[in-house]
């Protein structure tokens, strides 16, 4: 594969490993309504399409009934409690092996990096910059940056935009059909980590253009000459 000149990473499950964190807001949450804890394992498979999402994955978990103005309450509640989980210093996520050298070493060599997230973008910052990683980011593309998110490509287009790039020279890695579906909808290439969340099902079965075990294979892979 010829080195892209922008590489797209989803966030959860790729870059960072934060389901520990995202456990622990919901959970805080859910207690507030009366539900049951999620464990982290069942957090991981609920992880990938945002906020509402994860909430209503927990209900369905727990065959809990959620109208719309419920919804609305405790995604509020759940950003608040994760917000504060940063804030608090009781933040355990942490970049996956070999995220920081991967971002490095393409910066480096002149490839235009950026993060393509689910998250919102405020966490998405504020995690990047304090785990040092933010420095080799050209861009951050938050779940709330654009009117559509992921499985939606309208996100990676707009960071190819962004990027002053046509997405067909673009490379998107993620863990999760929704990276997949978005790359194809944007007719970009897309690489999977086997090691993501992918909603609780192997990354390994996604029709991607490709698997890497770590996030320290992917220079090698794409700057190597041909």
């Amino acid at each position: 594969m010829m080195a892209p000149a922008a590489v797209l990473f989803d966030l959860d499950g790729t870059l960072l490993d934060t389901a520990a964190d995202i456990t622990l807001a919901l959970n805080r949450t859910v207690r507030e309504f009366g539900w049951a804890p999620v464990s982290e394992t069942a957090a991981r498979s609920m992880i990938g399409r945002g906020g509402l999402a994860l909430i209503e994955r927990a209900a369905l978990s727990q065959q809990r009934e959620l109208d719309p103005a419920l919804g609305e309450r405790m995604v509020e509640r759940f950003y608040q409690h994760y917000g504060r989980v940063e804030d608090a210093g009781e933040a355990v996520t942490q970049p996956y092996a070999g995220a920081a050298d991967a971002l490095q070493r393409l910066c480096t060599a002149g490839v235009r990096t950026a993060v393509v997230t689910n998250k919102q973008h405020r966490f998405s910052e504020q995690m990047l910059q304090r785990l040092g990683l933010r420095p080799w980011l050209d861009l951050v593309i938050g779940g709330d940056s654009c009117p559509r998110r992921k499985p939606d490509p309208l996100p990676l287009l707009y960071a190819c935009e962004r990027l002053g790039i046509e997405p067909r020279h673009a490379l998107m890695v993620g863990d999760s059909i929704n990276d997949v579906l978005a790359a194809r909808g944007a007719k970009i290439n897309v690489i999977c980590v086997t090691y993501g969340y992918n909603e609780g099902q192997d990354p390994r079965t996604l029709p991607c253009d490709g698997w890497i075990d770590s996030m320290s294979e992917l220079p090698a892979r794409l700057l190597s000459p041909v």
